[in-house]
């Protein structure tokens, strides 16, 4: 994306945000991932216990994403990173869906439909996304939101950042468990993908607003209950 467009965009999302609360939006998000938690407690324990039982390795997975870019001069030459990945990184935490080790030799690729990696009780988790649980406490830390594009490791961050023009900006919100790309196609798989998903991350840029994050996370429960039918 060109440096006009690039101001373009941020002109036209700081208008719009004009009418975001970002004090009642980020209350809102510790108060519903506090409830959310306590709720899920029993589900995540006995999830927790069957990761334990049926496959080696750690039943919670920790893993570097690339989360909110801060700044607020963006490509100014005093704002860049030695190592500028988009924004800034920080650990996800997830229950363990595959077997240990899973990219050994591999690095980070994409997951694939039928993924060998993935153990029987993954396939239940990822389906279901109660592997996305622990991440409730990435909310309460701050790093995330309930609803915002999904975060990405740094890894693919810089090979997209190259290859899908203004890939980057969507880290000018923070990243979320849930999100408008997540409820409107399925996992990334191709570049395609990438682009098509980005689209979507960018139009909820522009029309973030409390409403819309409600109306999202109404349209996330229908597409786990489809997708976990699918099964």
């Amino acid at each position: 994306m060109s440096r006009i467009r690039k101001t373009w965009f941020d002109q036209d999302v700081a208008a719009r945000e004009v009418g975001v609360n970002p004090a009642l939006l980020r209350a809102v998000n510790v108060v519903a991932a506090g409830g959310l938690m306590v709720l899920s407690l029993p589900v995540l324990v006995i999830a927790m216990l069957a990761v334990r039982l049926t496959s080696q390795g750690p039943v919670i997975y920790r893993q570097v994403r690339v989360g909110l870019d801060r700044r607020s001069c963006g490509d100014h030459p005093e704002c860049r990173r030695s190592d500028d990945i988009g924004g800034r990184p920080f650990t996800i935490y997830k229950l363990r869906s595959m077997v240990a080790n899973a990219e050994q030799g591999t690095g980070a690729v994409w997951a694939t439909a039928n993924d060998p990696r993935i153990t029987p009780v993954g396939k239940v988790l990822r389906a279901s996304r109660i592997d996305e649980l622990p991440q409730l406490w990435n909310v309460l830390r701050g790093d995330m939101n309930l609803v915002g594009p999904r975060p990405e490791r740094p890894s693919i961050v810089r090979l997209l950042k190259d290859e899908v023009h203004g890939y980057t900006l969507r880290h000018r919100v923070r990243p979320g468990i849930t999100g408008l790309a997540q409820v409107s196609q399925a996992y990334d798989s191709n570049m395609d993908d990438v682009r098509r998903k980005l689209s979507y991350d960018l139009t909820y840029l522009q029309q973030r607003r409390l409403r819309t994050d409600m109306h999202i996370l109404a349209r996330t429960v229908p597409v786990i209950l489809r997708r976990f039918g699918a099964n």
